[in-house]
């Protein structure tokens, strides 16, 4: 009977084995095909560094903003093609043109936009010796207040009229927020990474917490994330279910309808994983262990906090550092998560917190759960703690099927590999990995 229930574990095992390389090469492949947000979001700060040029001192602006940042904004509009361009990046793009000719190249097609269809019209005017006594009130271009402020001086109004000082002040604000929290969280993490390191050197004796790994095989690890995670998580589930919320969801505008569609379809890939979990931890002595197999331990609350920020702070240079180096030896690899395009161009407060729920909240508890709750402790106690957190991470890296973000997720991943062996805890880990998706969730509210 032993032996019939092991053999029906491996033919599954193996299947899904088979299953998820196929899959995971597919996805990692059609990676490739989605463009990246990196340029979008460059494009983003570029624009906020015009509109907060009025708001920084002259002696502070190449510091802050680097020079010319109308230029670069011109360069980086000249890059995209005219057919990927639409209406309001083809009317900055000829209010910064200062060729006639070019101008008339770029405004030469009508826009579909009403009141972007006026304002391309008053700037052919001005060219043809048409003055207009007053600049419009346009609430729709107000609205837009970087749009309004350059057609506004294209038509050769002063910048009390042009400029909106409100809004520049809260944009320079914005976009020095973007730019050097990263950094002070890397400088503070530096020194962090650089004290533990030589508390490591010091204390060669050092010892961390026993970790209690749960009495499973590799066979059941693959049963878990193959056939759990990937094979009925992320493929069978979802082809089930998306359907049927596209049909609720069908009278529903974007961006909510994208928003409750990730949602739920996130949520409905957890249920086998979990359910797998439930059955392979179920009827397992303990042996007493504090929090049981999965040691989420989290009390005492206060030190599972520090220990999670520390981590948080400690990962983020060497996460920077690694996307840098891709980018430098490679360049842009694309491929981004979807979730971070919805977020880019999600302007409503529901469909954010949908997805600030699904990113902070139950994709770190869940993932955590998987990878760094079981999947290591059984890795660890089979091939060692190198091992195990070395190939955890690049499973964790994998999973996300992002080609671009593949280096820093497998960074990623070891760190919070180190900070369960290091802590004996699970909710470190699980506050470390919110840390990170949250702060990348703000910076990139802090863009829009």
């Amino acid at each position: 009977m032993r032996q019939a229930k092991t053999s029906w574990k491996w033919i599954v095992a193996l299947f899904s084995l088979l299953l998820t390389f196929l899959i995971w090469r597919q996805g990692l492949k059609d990676s490739f095909d989605r463009p990246s947000v990196a340029p979008k979001i460059s494009l983003m700060q570029t624009e906020m560094a015009v509109s907060a040029s009025s708001s920084i001192p002259e002696s502070l602006k190449d510091v802050l903003l680097g020079s010319e940042p109308q230029k670069k904004l011109y360069e980086a509009l000249r890059s995209i093609s005219f057919d990927q361009m639409d209406d309001r990046q083809r009317l900055l793009l000829a209010t910064l043109e200062e060729s006639e000719n070019e101008q008339e190249i770029i405004l030469k097609n009508d826009f579909k936009d009403i009141n972007l269809e006026k304002v391309r019209n008053y700037i052919l005017d001005s060219k043809r010796g048409i003055k207009l006594s007053s600049f419009p009130d346009l609430n729709e271009i107000k609205l837009d207040p970087l749009l309004y402020q350059l057609s506004c001086s294209k038509l050769d109004f002063s910048d009390e009229i042009c400029i909106n000082e409100r809004f520049n002040k809260i944009t320079s604000l914005r976009l020095l927020s973007s730019q050097f929290l990263p950094l002070f969280a890397s400088f503070i993490g530096t020194i962090l990474l650089i004290k533990y390191a030589l508390i490591f050197l010091r204390k060669k004796n050092n010892q961390w917490p026993e970790i209690a790994a749960p009495p499973l095989l590799i066979i059941d690890m693959i049963i878990l994330i193959s056939g759990g995670f990937v094979v009925i998580g992320e493929v069978v589930f979802p082809a089930l279910l998306l359907p049927i919320i596209d049909l609720l969801f069908n009278n529903l505008t974007s961006p909510l309808k994208e928003s409750l569609r990730v949602l739920i379809g996130y949520c409905s890939m957890t249920i086998a994983p979990l359910l797998i979990i439930r059955y392979q931890l179920k009827g397992l002595i303990s042996k007493e262990l504090e929090g049981g197999w999965l040691q989420w331990k989290i009390k005492p609350i206060k030190e599972g906090i520090f220990q999670a920020i520390s981590g948080w702070l400690m990962i983020m240079p060497l996460v920077l550092l690694v996307g840098w180096l891709m980018n430098e030896i490679i360049g842009d690899q694309g491929g981004s998560n979807p979730l971070l395009e919805l977020v880019l161009s999600s302007d409503q407060f529901i469909p954010l917190f949908f997805l600030l729920i699904t990113t902070v909240v139950l994709a770190p508890v869940f993932e955590e759960l998987v990878f760094r709750g079981v999947l290591l402790p059984v890795l660890v106690s089979k091939v060692g703690k190198i091992s195990g957190v070395l190939l955890s991470a690049l499973i964790f890296a994998l999973a996300h099927l992002s080609v671009g973000e593949l280096p820093p997720l497998f960074v990623l991943g070891i760190g919070l590999g180190l900070m369960r062996l290091s802590s004996g805890r699970l909710f470190p880990c699980a506050l470390m990995h919110s840390l990170w998706n949250g702060f990348t969730f703000a910076s990139l509210i802090l863009v829009t």
